[in-house]
């Protein structure tokens, strides 16, 4: 058995016309919901693209991780998803983007090159790369991953000293001067790049001929996608496929803000750029030309998987690592724990004969994103490694068992570095948030703050903060119980397995040692004997 997980960056759920979107169609994604189960209320572990997807590659939460934010490294030594397949014979391999930065310090520190084997696995989250690129690979980025891709666009034609920039990230204007693609005027241009030549048109390609060098043994590959992250830039025909007409009415109503860190954070520049309905309306459509542009791919690598037989071996997972507000709630970026960023579409197809009963169908149970994790090492036959992974397997809801699920989610978000923060004059030890989600009631934890809660089922939008509501502060008392309930879980005992921590709570002290026993006979009445020697003579 094999995985193709696929994940998209900064993709909302409620762009996919097999989540009810009407204004786009995803046919081609659509078939692979209808082939196994769609998770309807799915939440990633941060609403970042970085600490989200650690918590994708370990299964577990980011306040035990510790990479909260983009740029934090995952410390040496935390156990990630391809450290534990490989123990059971199965390779995990990447093409495309994690967000990983290496804990370079930490190596050095244990004496670990980066260069070596152990030293390669580290530094790219328990992955053998196939071909990385992280996507935002502007010419000064020290961190950039293009080179694959450059040498790519070279090949076909498409030279200058960073042809990622130059092509993939660069229009011509009406006046025949370049246009960069980081300006969000020039998000209805076309790329220069063509459509077979993009950057998701070539990790398609990539992933399949990844996939055709593939034997028999089992092999797990990340297929990570860095559409429709910005620079909101997509070739033709994508870049005017739609209109501003055909996006969806914005979501948020006047004086939404009470909360005075939501206050600040409407006030930064992102913010108040893409509060701006004609900056919207430019943006918005070239986002959902960049989700059609995936699902076409999509349909090319189904149609790939079926021609060859591997959807008989392989479950095909789909993601994404956190959503785009995209104005609402007077928000740009992915930031905060609004449904259309911390929820995420998420759809899986199990090939095994034990999921056809569930076939096309849909769930509602709370699902995280560290549920993933377990769920592939179930599905390889490895064994449960509940000390370790906070998520749970999902095998038993796409076998349709009966099963008692997780009641809440969690959650966390790290505004250190925003400029938010700075509004607010709170210390960065401080500028943290936890969400708490039960189905109904989103709780959202502020350091130092009052909390904010929304009632989704009276309050779907999310527009009405609850938080300072003397008539709600059952439920904030409440939900603020069940954080509390989380943070008091062992989140960093992962050395000893339950089974060994039972032996060892079982077991009696090693021979030899005799504590809290009065004399001899008492260690004698324990089933216990004395060392021979004190019952030796003294010369």
């Amino acid at each position: 058995m094999n995985v193709l997980w696929i994940m998209a960056d900064q993709l909302r759920w409620d762009y996919l016309s097999c989540y009810g979107a009407n204004h786009i169609d995803t046919p081609n994604i659509d078939a692979l919901a209808a082939k196994g189960v769609r998770f309807d209320r799915a939440y990633v572990q941060s609403p970042i693209c970085g600490p989200s997807r650690m918590s994708f590659y370990t299964g577990r939460y980011v306040r035990s991780h510790g990479a909260t934010w983009n740029g934090f490294p995952l410390r040496v030594g935390e156990p990630t998803l391809g450290d534990h397949l490989r123990e059971i014979g199965v390779t995990s391999h990447l093409v495309g983007k994690t967000h990983m930065r290496p804990d370079i310090d930490g190596m050095k520190r244990l004496g670990i090159e980066p260069e070596s084997t152990i030293g390669a696995l580290v530094s790219e989250c328990g992955f053998e790369v196939f071909v990385r690129d992280d996507g935002t690979n502007a010419a000064n980025d020290k961190n950039r991953h293009a080179e694959d891709y450059e040498q790519y666009l070279r090949d076909h034609g498409m030279g200058g000293d960073t042809p990622w920039e130059e092509w993939a990230n660069t229009a011509i204007g009406a006046d025949g001067e370049k246009k960069s693609g980081w300006l969000l005027e020039t998000a209805p241009l076309a790329a220069r790049v063509p459509k077979e030549h993009s950057e998701t048109a070539w990790l398609t390609t990539r992933g399949i001929e990844f996939i055709e060098s593939r034997g028999d043994a089992p092999w797990l590959c990340h297929l990570s996608y860095i559409k429709p992250h910005w620079p909101y830039l997509a070739p033709a025909p994508y870049n005017d496929m739609y209109s501003a007409d055909d996006v969806p009415p914005v979501i948020r109503r006047e004086g939404e803000h009470e909360h005075p860190l939501m206050q600040g954070w409407e006030k930064t520049r992102i913010c108040q750029s893409f509060s701006r309905d004609e900056v919207r309306d430019t943006v918005a459509p070239v986002y959902m030309g960049l989700i059609k542009e995936l699902d076409d791919n999509m349909g090319r690598l189904f149609a790939y998987l079926e021609e060859s037989g591997r959807m008989e071996d392989t479950m095909v997972v789909f993601c994404s690592d956190h959503g785009d507000n995209m104005g609402d709630h007077w928000l740009g970026e992915k930031d905060l724990f609004y449904d259309c960023s911390a929820r995420v579409p998420l759809i899986v197809y199990d090939p095994r004969s034990a999921a056809d009963a569930t076939r096309g169908t849909s769930t509602d149970a709370l699902v995280e994103g560290i549920d993933l994790a377990p769920t592939f090492q179930d599905l390889m036959g490895g064994p449960a490694k509940p000390h370790i992974y906070e998520g749970r397997s999902l095998s038993p809801l796409l076998h349709g068992e009966e099963v008692t699920w997780r009641s809440y989610c969690v959650s966390e978000y790290d505004y250190s570095t925003r400029d938010a923060r700075s509004a607010v004059n709170v210390d960065e030890s401080d500028a943290r948030m936890v969400m708490v989600f039960d189905g109904r009631w989103k709780y959202v934890h502020v350091e130092t703050m009052r909390p904010m809660l929304f009632d989704l089922e009276n309050d779907p939008d999310e527009v009405q903060d609850l938080g300072a509501s003397p008539d709600h502060a059952d439920q904030v008392k409440r939900l603020k119980s069940l954080h509390f309930e989380w943070a008091r879980k062992h989140h960093n005992r992962i050395t000893r397995t339950p089974d060994v921590i039972q032996r060892m709570s079982e077991a009696r002290e090693p021979p030899g040692i005799y504590i809290a026993y009065l004399d001899e006979e008492e260690v004698e009445g324990a089933g216990l004997t004395m060392p021979p020697h004190l019952k030796e003579p003294l010369p």
